[in-house]
């Protein structure tokens, strides 16, 4: 096949690429994007192998089925609270990827005597193997946090910066190594080593609350890694691919470090969550001050309410709350009440986890309102109901001059004229600590599972 048929082919994969991320950009049209972006990879893929044979065919076809087999279990049986797990474990497979590709293509390099080993190649292999490993290990390094298989808190070690600026350093060295000494092939593998404790070390001092700001990065260091792969491969449509994923990824890193009014490398290298729970602080922010309710009293004050605001959080997601909570609106709406709910753009474990679990129990778009849409309506709302929902509703933000969350935009849930909070205890959010909401005079504490919690609600309604 000729390569001006090959590079069309690729063109057109790229602008689906391009179309299916603008679709993405919303819940209503994310389905289709999703759809619009496949097409591209298959179209990118069936022309890749009709460009170049590597393999047999028939190995492909297996590999593809294999890989094909484990994508369709894993979407079925991974849940949405898990799914920035699952985000993570790509990034690393991503990451990992590249960094054997651009391997076996330097030892194939080498090894063939009447082909000059270029510059661009050289080049390429190190970045590749660099932010590669960088990718795969800090990527299950965040994993296991999410997973809670090691700690979620940040293990901070003592010169920890040092170390790894030493590391950083030390990959830069190493990798102009395999620039210059292409024949020295353990270079790159000691390119990788030390790039892999650098992953490492770099995403261990970094608390839950921030793995969601850290998968993003990573999903764009997976992107910048393919994309080098793509120049050691000389492959157009692996360049293209692996920019936009890189570019994606740093765009939405910056717009979640804006929403939580934090710089990246405050997000990186500042350690926030360290703080523990149960500390005296959270005694005087609660002794004596909490108000306990029942589903009887809360359905009393829904009883009359003109307007309701209902604000999701992680609470929500792990109880699988989302179905009860259209029941909720629904019958609420069909008492004459305006219910609509506000979403803050970093609530739960990754940009949109709300907005798609609302919009998988069938909660129309139209009732998912921005914070920037909600803020102004608080005052003017009747009953507020808090969802498992804890630092992006914390007072401390706005009150604070320094803190883990100070300065971050909130919902102004306080100014509802009451708020309900949705909660199994006090325990404090991500970035642990107290919540001076909880014992607001104006807030009413629902101690519970948040579905069942919905679900009494609902039957306390229905009895009145």
């Amino acid at each position: 096949m000729s390569l001006a048929i090959i590079n069309i082919a690729y063109l057109v994969a790229a602008l689906l690429f391009i179309w299916g991320l603008k679709e993405l950009a919303h819940p209503r049209t994310a389905r289709r994007g999703n759809g619009i972006a496949a097409v591209g990879m298959l179209i990118a893929i069936v022309f890749t192998l009709l460009d170049r044979q590597v393999l047999s065919y028939g190995a492909i076809f297996v590999a593809l089925l294999i890989g094909s087999a484990i994508g369709v279990v894993l979407a079925y049986r991974i849940r949405m609270t898990a799914m920035p797990q699952m985000v993570a474990l790509l990034n690393g497979f991503g990451g990992g990827a590249s960094v054997l590709v651009a391997g076996a293509a330097l030892i194939e390099a080498v090894g063939i005597v009447e082909r000059p080993v270029t510059l661009q190649l050289t080049v390429s292999t190190a970045a590749s193997g660099l932010i590669g490993a960088v990718t795969f290990w800090g990527s299950l390094v965040a994993f296991a946090k999410l997973q809670e298989i090691v700690p979620g808190q940040p293990i901070l070690l003592p010169g920890r910066h040092a170390i790894n600026a030493l590391l950083a350093v030390a990959t830069l060295v190493l990798g102009a190594g395999v620039v210059l000494q292409p024949d020295a092939v353990w270079l790159y593998w000691l390119v990788v080593a030390v790039a892999s404790a650098l992953g490492v070390l770099t995403v261990i001092p970094i608390g839950g609350a921030d793995m969601p700001v850290v998968i993003s990065l990573l999903n764009s260091y997976s992107g910048l890694a393919g994309c080098a792969t793509g120049f050691v491969l000389n492959n157009n449509m692996l360049i293209i691919a692996g920019s936009l994923v890189g570019a994606s990824g740093i765009i939405l890193t910056q717009i979640m470090c804006k929403a939580m009014n934090r710089s990246l490398p405050n997000v990186l290298f500042g350690g926030v969550g360290v703080v523990a729970a149960g500390s005296s602080a959270e005694a005087d922010v609660y002794a004596g001050r909490i108000k306990a309710a029942t589903a009887e009293e809360v359905a009393m004050l829904l009883d009359g309410a003109r307007r309701v605001m209902i604000v999701p959080g992680y609470g929500m997601a792990v109880s699988q709350a989302q179905h009860a909570v259209r029941d909720l609106m629904r019958l609420l709406e069909s008492r004459g009440t305006e219910v609509a709910f506000a979403i803050h753009p970093v609530a739960g474990r990754m940009p949109g986890h709300m907005n798609v679990l609302l919009a998988e129990a069938d909660i129309p778009y139209e009732k998912m309102l921005t914070m920037e849409e909600a803020n102004p309506l608080f005052e003017q709302t009747d009953v507020a109901i808090v969802i498992g929902a804890n630092d992006v509703v914390n007072p401390l933000a706005r009150e604070q001059a320094s803190g883990p969350i100070a300065g971050m935009p909130i919902l102004d849930v306080d100014k509802a004229r009451t708020v309900v909070v949705v909660k199994r205890s006090l325990s404090p959010g991500f970035a642990g600590i107290p919540n001076p909401l909880f014992a607001a005079d104006n807030t009413l504490m629902y101690f519970a599972d948040g579905k069942k919690a919905i679900l009494d609600l609902i039957n306390a309604v229905k009895d009145l």
